[in-house]
């Protein structure tokens, strides 16, 4: 097996908490590097992480033997930092949202295809063993004709308050490029890559400089189903999906952020029966990576991931536009 040389650029929190114990793992990766602009960041996580700190970014990027890497930085710096990493000829993992407009997403993607590189935006969900198990239940006519989906996904305020990026203009902030871009992308997976926002709703307090909450109906532009999504910060925690058919529904509660130890619990209801099937835990951080790594090996997965980075791309925007009008 060829074993892959990956740099972190950031010192964030998904990255110490998942990635890269996952990374520390895998046999399929090593982790040559981890750049911080603050040298006691880079340090701490270095001598934990068992590898080579960096005190910039450019510095790890400039590795000759590097071959890929994951980018958990604010949204605002996902493009200038995706676009510098495909230029050196690296593949590259970048959380959600790839950038913060839909320009910048069709670019990158433009530069990836040109120099036949991997990029792929961090949906972890997609590859969780609960996805595909509620996907062979309405593929197998469990509740007969799919009719209708609902997904949301909120959280409470933020320990660190307003000093957390996710408030931050400046930064990308706002629930539009965090929460509302799961419901969104689960709902493609779903009902297919060609939707439109037919409705949405976007606000921002008067004592906040970023979107807070929203909700959006997408319609599908050959078909008959919808899905209604809806997202926000300072809520009351929500991370579900309910698909409802002809003959019946199914309900998750923890389809977006289920950790790896998580066991996650499936509700189906029809006229014969309410089942609550219990699933075993599953690690999709790692299931990612594979994926992940699979990509950059035999390149079989690229234009299908940049049609998804555009889309959702696309729909974030259509999703601000119709809210704005």
């Amino acid at each position: 097996m060829r074993k892959l040389n990956i740099g972190v650029l950031s010192c964030a929190n998904i990255a110490k908490k998942f990635i890269l114990p996952t990374l520390d793992e895998m046999k399929e990766f090593n982790l040559l590097g981890i750049a911080s602009r603050t040298k006691e960041k880079a340090d701490a996580f270095a001598k934990e992480f068992n590898t080579k700190a960096f005190y910039s970014y450019e510095s790890l990027l400039e590795e000759k033997a590097l071959d890929a890497v994951y980018i958990p930085l604010p949204n605002s710096m996902h493009y200038t930092w995706v676009k510098k990493s495909l230029e050196k000829g690296l593949h590259v993992l970048v959380e959600k949202s790839m950038a913060c407009n839909v320009e910048e997403v069709e670019e990158l993607n433009v530069i990836a295809k040109e120099k036949n590189l991997v990029l792929i935006e961090n949906f972890q969900f997609r590859f969780h063993a609960q996805l595909q198990y509620i996907k062979e239940l309405v593929n197998n006519g469990e509740i007969g004709e799919l009719r209708n989906i609902r997904a949301s996904f909120g959280f409470p305020p933020f320990p660190d308050g307003d000093k957390n990026i996710r408030y931050k203009k400046e930064l990308g902030g706002g629930a539009l490029l965090d929460a509302a871009a799961y419901p969104l992308k689960i709902s493609q997976l779903f009902l297919g890559d060609n939707l439109f926002i037919d409705s949405a709703t976007l606000v921002t307090p008067k004592d906040k400089e970023v979107d807070i909450w929203g909700c959006a109906t997408l319609k599908q532009r050959e078909g008959n189903l919808s899905s209604q999504i809806a997202f926000g910060f300072d809520h009351y925690y929500q991370n579900s999906i309910e698909l409802w058919g002809s003959k019946g529904k199914i309900s998750a509660n923890r389809i977006f952020t289920a950790a790896p130890n998580f066991e996650p619990s499936i509700e189906v209801e029809t006229n014969e029966k309410r089942e609550c099937i219990n699933l075993e835990a599953d690690h999709h951080f790692k299931n990612m990576l594979t994926y992940f790594y699979k990509s950059i090996i035999d390149k079989s997965s690229c234009d299908d991931e940049y049609k998804y980075n555009i889309n959702q791309a696309r729909l974030l925007h259509e999703l601000k536009e119709k809210a704005s009008e």
